[in-house]
């Protein structure tokens, strides 16, 4: 004040500088702990910590003492073919800390064993049972709908064989014989006729129901692949009827896996993502913890920029900073 000139600032500027300055202090500190909470040196344990948690310490020490994790796979766990580092011992301390935990594949094309198989490849090793996929989602959605009780459910599928494996063990019955239901899921290649016919059952008073929304699928090269919810549009503007989508970001594929995990109160689990339209959102409306990390598909440009209303409860680098850092004494 003495600097700037008492007579020119009163009291009441002198708390509009202050209020400034503690507002870019916040702001400075938001920057360099979203993404960096767990590198932190003042992270430690106990005893040990030198200094009261920061606003996104405190949020990562929330997040550790969950009973419950559901995590994404592509871009979360592994990136192409390579597993992401960290994400083993990320496993390992969940196991030990009797953590329950799920992971959630948005697509319907493999099967819990392919899945299983391609992380064994990988160096980590996890039962067929801790995967969710969209798949299953829509068997256990189609399931739990109202029927008729002397008729099955009936649907026609345009998918892979991971897709009928689910849902006829739910017991729903495949056919294109006036079916109750339309279901499109990912395949290797989508035809001219199976589209028409879809359209058809559709216009003739077929439930349209779509195992994910994703438009494309990444391929080598940068290049990409029209996939599921690219072809349930065609669909969609030939018959003027909508598709509903099981798969993220529809909440019901969290609350489903949350049920699996015997999970079903408020604010026992997060859910780990690496994107803000799907993972994301899917935990905002589901009412959970949500994590993205910045090992896939989002960065923090896309985190600041305003596409997105919903914001991340905590933004970490990968699964590696979720992981406790052993200290030894001093």
């Amino acid at each position: 004040a003495e600097y700037m000139g008492t007579s020119a600032l009163d009291m009441n500027s002198a708390s509009c500088v202050l209020a400034c300055v503690a507002s870019a202090a916040r702001r400075a500190l938001g920057r360099r702990t979203m993404a960096t909470a767990a590198q932190d040196p003042k992270m430690k344990s106990g005893r040990e910590r030198e200094a009261p948690l920061s606003f996104w310490e405190h949020r990562l020490e929330t997040i550790r003492a969950l009973p419950g994790y559901v995590c994404d796979l592509d871009g979360t766990v592994y990136r192409g073919g390579q597993m992401i580092p960290g994400v083993k011992e990320f496993h390992d301390w969940a196991l030990s800390e009797g953590k329950k935990f799920i992971f959630l594949s948005n697509t319907s094309k493999h099967s819990p064993a392919d899945i299983t198989a391609r992380l064994q490849k990988m160096g980590l090793d996890v039962p067929q049972s801790s995967f969710y996929t969209s798949a299953m989602a829509t068997a256990d959605f189609l399931a739990e709908q109202t029927h008729p009780p002397s008729t099955a459910c009936t649907a026609h599928v345009v998918g892979s064989p991971a897709l009928r494996t689910a849902l006829e063990h739910v017991g729903i019955t495949i056919t294109d014989n006036l079916p109750n239901y339309v279901v499109i899921g990912e395949k290797d290649n989508y035809t001219t006729k199976e589209m028409s016919l879809c359209a058809n059952l559709v216009k003739g008073g077929a439930r349209l129901i779509a195992t994910n929304s994703d438009v494309f699928d990444p391929v080598e090269d940068g290049q990409i692949a029209p996939t599921c919810g690219a072809y349930v549009s065609v669909i969609e503007k030939a018959t003027g009827i909508r598709s509903y989508s099981i798969g993220k970001p529809n909440p019901i594929m969290a609350r489903s896996a949350l049920r699996r995990l015997n999970l079903t109160g408020d604010k026992q689990a997060a859910i780990f993502g690496d994107r803000m339209d799907t993972d994301i959102l899917c935990g905002v409306e589901a009412s959970i913890y949500t994590v993205l990390v910045l090992s896939g598909v989002a960065t923090m440009a896309d985190v600041s920029t305003a596409r997105w209303p919903w914001s991340p409860y905590l933004i970490l680098n990968s699964l590696a900073d979720v992981t406790p850092k052993r200290t030894s004494a001093v």
